[in-house]
């Protein structure tokens, strides 16, 4: 493992990776349920292609993280990207409807495009364009990253991770139907009888993250691990004392086995090029490059952010082996398209790894290896309530904030377009949308303020292919 991974070098030790691992693994694992929720209707398209796809996840996931594991050797873990998704099953839909294929059909000429995105980023690292992009982005915005991710953990903790249906509709979020109401009567009236479980949720989240706040504070290494097992404790007996179900119903019958047939008669290896060719040459390109420019900057997004609180990066914001670990995602990709799903990215969720203690590859494989242990405990795994996640997400989102204290807050080339980011991201869900805002704000002000001269002719070009993928192809 030493000398794998120069764990002495990096100051961390196998236990210390192996908890930031597990930690990491816990506030992600619900992509592995989700992602395949997201891309087939939660069901709705056939169980056979929701296994396909769930086993899909669980393997393009570690690929990814084995790639960041040895070749980077970085914490970070990867898993079908947030939003990604859900794009990608909007544009699955499209293309039924352009075309008269049917879903499955469509989904298999929509992983053609994963795949030739997954191919031109693998080129494009291995010829360090995009570490070249990454250099390009100006120190001042590479700074307001962080805080903005930050933002936007807190805003996923607080907000989105805890959500319920109930009779009366939803979903209902904590912080826009709980927090959000002016009296308790007010959010039971409209949440009806999921009125209980969110007080539960809430309850269980706040609980967890002092628990988490007062463990750090005393120096106990797995903080974060901890402090989600105990929020877990407490909804798994909330659950049972007071809303009188028992938290472990989904065990009974549940199935260990992996459904590698349905995966292989759905999605293994079905890249569909004759349904591709279908959906038009300039459609095809349109949709190629807007899942390229979303992928690339929430991944270069999040392996700054979280390299920057880690300490990983030098005084100019650079972080070591960003080719290898860009490359990651690449692969990832590319594996997510040939297995049956969108596009690999690397998750902020890693951060709460990384605030574990997490500093090499040891912590990207050990979540690597769970996630490809969830294709036979898949539905033990699902027993982690959302509401201990918020609190690891909430904790971590605080601590990155922490990152505001670099910006030089009397410049306002840096005050605009940090500001922008930490505003941008949480409400549009996007990394790379936030960075796109940032940078056009920097270039913007910098040429009206006769320092053209200043910006890269890099920037200059990103900034305007942000300005044509928000005005044009949106």
């Amino acid at each position: 493992m030493e000398k794998i991974f120069k764990l002495k070098a990096n100051g961390t030790a196998v236990r210390t990776e192996l908890l930031a691992g597990l930690t990491t693994f816990m506030t992600m694992a619900y992509i592995i349920a989700l992602n395949p929720n997201l891309l087939t209707g939660f069901g709705a398209e056939g169980q056979n292609l929701w296994n396909g796809v769930f086993l899909a996840t669980c393997i393009a996931s570690a690929v990814g993280m084995f790639v960041m594991a040895f070749c980077a050797n970085k914490p970070f873990a990867m898993a079908p990207g947030m939003g990604l998704n859900s794009f990608f099953a909007v544009v699955v839909g499209n293309i039924a409807a352009m075309t008269g294929m049917s879903y499955l059909e469509s989904f298999r000429s929509a992983l053609v495009i994963i795949f030739i995105e997954g191919v031109v980023f693998i080129i494009l690292s291995l010829f360090s364009v995009r570490e070249k992009i990454v250099e390009a982005i100006p120190l001042g915005v590479r700074l307001g990253i962080a805080p903005s991710i930050g933002l936007m953990l807190m805003n996923i903790g607080l907000g989105s991770n805890v959500s319920l249906y109930s009779e009366n509709g939803g979903p209902f979020f904590a912080m826009r139907d709980f927090f959000g109401a002016l009296t308790p009567k007010v959010a039971r009236d409209a949440m009806g009888s999921g009125y209980s479980v969110m007080v539960l949720s809430v309850v269980t989240m706040l609980i967890g993250l002092f628990v988490i706040v007062i463990l750090a504070h005393y120096g106990v290494k797995g903080a974060v691990l901890f402090g989600m097992l105990c929020a877990s404790v407490i909804y798994w007996a909330g659950e049972a004392l007071f809303l009188h179900i028992n938290p472990f119903e989904s065990l009974k019958g549940a199935s260990f086995v992996p459904p590698f047939k349905d995966m292989a008669e759905t999605t293994l290896f079905r890249l569909d090029f004759a349904g591709f060719l279908k959906i038009g040459w300039f459609t095809a390109i349109t949709l190629i490059i807007t899942f390229c420019m979303i992928d690339m900057f929430d991944t270069i997004g999040t392996l700054v952010g979280t390299a920057s609180r880690a300490g990983m990066v030098d005084k100019e914001g650079k972080m070591p082996q960003m080719k290898e670990a860009l490359l990651a995602d690449a692969v990832g990709t590319v594996a997510g398209s040939v297995t049956g799903t969108s596009t690999v990215t690397t998750f902020i969720e890693s951060a709460s790894g990384v605030e574990a203690g997490g500093r090499t590859g040891l912590t990207a494989l050990t979540t690597g290896v769970l996630f490809l242990l969830c294709m036979f405990i898949a539905p033990i795994a699902a027993l982690i309530p959302a509401a201990a996640t918020s609190a690891a997400l909430i904790y971590v989102g605080v601590l990155m904030l922490a990152g505001l204290k670099k910006i030089d807050l009397d410049d306002m080339s840096q005050l605009l377009p940090v500001a922008l980011m930490l505003i941008a991201m949480p409400i549009s869900g996007s990394i790379g949308h936030g960075i796109g805002l940032g940078l056009i704000a920097y270039t913007v002000l910098k040429v009206a303020t006769g320092k053209a001269k200043e910006v890269s002719v890099l920037t200059y070009v990103i900034s305007l292919l942000f300005i044509v993928k928000f005005f044009l192809i949106a």
